[in-house]
């Protein structure tokens, strides 16, 4: 370009970047989210749907991630006293004029979350708890100034803000004090908000005092929730639901939603609608079906729906990167301990539905809705079962495919995230069962590093008969290769001595598992293929081909290994056959 001097135009493109909202990623509060720039998905309809349809104590509870927090929060700024109506400016809630006066900014609220109340025994827990109350009551110290309370009031009040809970029924009373001393500040009964309230339970249920920490729990709620003319009313939320009798008992109008509920499903995850906005919003809308595949499938009451924490996180990653590989997010966030619970109390049975699962199949099971851990503990072995099912189904690692009837659920695995979590935990949990066979598993070893194709093919068909196998089912063949790939990759990887790798780069793409033997200069290039309908033959030579053809043996070469391996392994239900081809 020339300038009408007739020099030469220097100045540079600039590049316009969209400013766009940051991604919420971890923030459970609800005015940073509203004054710091950062996305929300809009949930405020389910203030209106609380108003209308609430108890005297609601119950919510869903799996870990979903936006449980977050909701209690947005609630706690709605009601709390001398809110900013400005927070919730363009929002659902704020087209309900009347219910926004009537309700907006009017009541005390206390919120406290249990999430990090535990500890290895009873008194730890103790401790994490009264510093959860001493923390809530110092965030009510403008009450050491109200002329309206009693000088002991203000001194008990002292005491819970200072932590000298000198007695345990000063901590049993204290969420109970705290809505009377509220009342009588303001006149106005106080709203009480407890998040993760099954948290302090699992964790005495793990660490060995669990009655202790029920017989507390049940305690404070009792007296904070329990005919408590202070409460206006009180909501809390967990991943299970325990047992009304154990810490609920007595409470009058006591509402419980759960995933299996209509009424509000929709404000707990992302629907496919919020995900496709999102997704538009951040100009990565070709990626939704990626999405729908691995982090969808969840079915709350009538509603279909995402794990936010997973959309969150890996539309981050696309930010960064638009070729970043889908990532498992919620697997890393939650425990993953009831997956080996459920492994450790299994029957021939259980394998057998894990397989239909695993395969893309459904299941049909009689759910509890009510919980106790000791009845987990208690029960025979049929109750066991119908237990760990309902607690799967509970925390997110099972959801329902919608065809279920009464208290028969048709049960599913809700995605690919999932699946690949079961088939992780599933697959090591057999390997270490099947190398714990010392011998049949170093004659196994002994057999790849030799070349010898007809016993590996033996063995691993052994080791298979005791696992678990992927049915011939509508699930994409590619999954069911990576079964199999994990379940020899485990195998292989507990001979320390060896270099195992698992889609190694080497020619023009990447072999399943490359093996090097450094003492012997041995390596192995391993192609597993499924072999559809029984076709064992074909796709071992479809699997020796495709070593030959795309080169995998350059990169063994490169590290001078003397003697190379190719096994082409075709596996089908729980059945192998192995071809084998040596370079010298």
């Amino acid at each position: 370009m020339l300038c009408t001097d007739g020099k030469t135009d220097i100045r540079k493109e600039v590049k316009i970047v969209k400013e766009r909202k940051k991604l919420p990623i971890g923030e459970e509060f609800f005015r940073n989210i509203r004054t710091k720039g950062f996305y929300y998905v809009d949930k405020t309809g389910f203030i209106s749907e609380l108003l209308r349809t609430r108890g005297s104590v609601n119950l919510f509870t869903r799996p870990r991630r979903f936006g449980k927090s977050l909701n209690l929060d947005m609630l706690k700024t709605f009601f709390e006293i001398d809110t900013d109506p400005s927070l919730f400016e363009g929002l659902e809630i704020a087209e309900e004029k009347e219910l926004c006066e009537q309700y907006m900014g009017k009541y005390p609220v206390i919120s406290v979350s249990l999430k990090d109340v535990g500890g290895e025994n009873f008194q730890a827990a103790y401790d994490a708890l009264c510093t959860v109350v001493s923390e809530e009551a110092a965030r009510l110290d403008f009450l050491m100034k109200s002329d309206r309370l009693m000088p002991h009031d203000q001194e008990k009040l002292e005491h819970l803000i200072k932590n000298r809970l000198e007695k345990s029924s000063d901590l049993h009373h204290s969420l109970k004090l705290l809505t009377r001393l509220l009342r009588k500040h303001y006149g106005v009964s106080a709203i009480v908000l407890i998040d993760e309230y099954d948290v302090p339970l699992d964790k005495a249920y793990h660490n060995g005092y669990y009655l202790q920490m029920v017989d507390l729990i049940r305690s404070i709620f009792s007296q904070a929730l329990k005919t408590n003319e202070n409460l206006e009313f009180a909501v809390i939320t967990g991943c299970l639901q325990i047992a009304r009798e154990s810490i609920f008992t007595g409470l009058n109008n006591f509402k419980v939603r759960t995933v299996s509920d209509v009424r509000f499903a929709e404000y707990f995850g992302f629907t496919d609608q919020e995900v496709t906005k999102l997704l538009d919003y951040y100009d990565l809308g070709e990626k939704i079906a990626l999405f729908r595949e691995w982090y969808d499938g969840y079915r709350f009451g009538n509603v279909h729906v995402y794990c936010p924490w997973d959309v969150l996180n890996q539309c981050d990653k696309f930010c960064e990167s638009e070729s970043a590989w889908m990532e498992s997010h919620w697997e890393n966030s939650s425990s993953n301990s009831i997956v080996k619970d459920i492994l450790e109390h299994s029957t021939e049975a259980t394998r057998t539905e894990m397989e239909a699962l695993i395969s893309g199949e459904s299941i049909e099971k009689p759910l509890i809705s009510g919980l106790t851990y000791s009845d987990f503990d208690n029960g025979n072995r049929q109750k066991k079962q119908m237990y760990l099912w309902s607690i799967l189904y509970a925390t997110g690692y099972l959801t329902d495919a919608g065809e279920s009837a009464g208290r028969i659920h048709e049960l599913v695995i809700p995605n690919r995230e999932i699946l690949g979590i079961y088939e992780e935990k599933i697959l090591a949990w057999f390997e270490k069962k099947m190398v714990s066979n010392t011998e049949r598993w170093q004659k196994f070893c002994t057999a790849v590093k030799e070349g010898n194709g007809n016993t590996v093919q033996v063995l691993f068909n052994s080791f298979m008969e005791e696992s678990i196998s992927i049915r011939d089912t509508y699930v994409r063949k590619e999954m069911k290769e990576n079964f199999y790939h994990g379940m020899l990759l485990g195998l292989m990887r507990a001979e320390e001595s060896w270099i195992v790798k698992s889609n190694a780069e080497s020619g023009v793409g990447h072999m399943d598992i490359m093996l090097i033997i450094p003492s012997e200069k041995t390596g192995c290039i391993i192609e597993i293929k499924y072999a559809e309908n029984g076709t064992f033959d074909a796709a071992c030579s479809q699997a020796m081909e495709q070593i030959e053809k795309k080169g995998y043996e350059s990169l063994l070469k490169q590290e001078e290994i003397k003697t190379i391996y190719k096994f082409g392994i075709a596996c089908y239900k729980k059945s192998c056959k192995v071809a084998v081809e040596c370079s010298t």
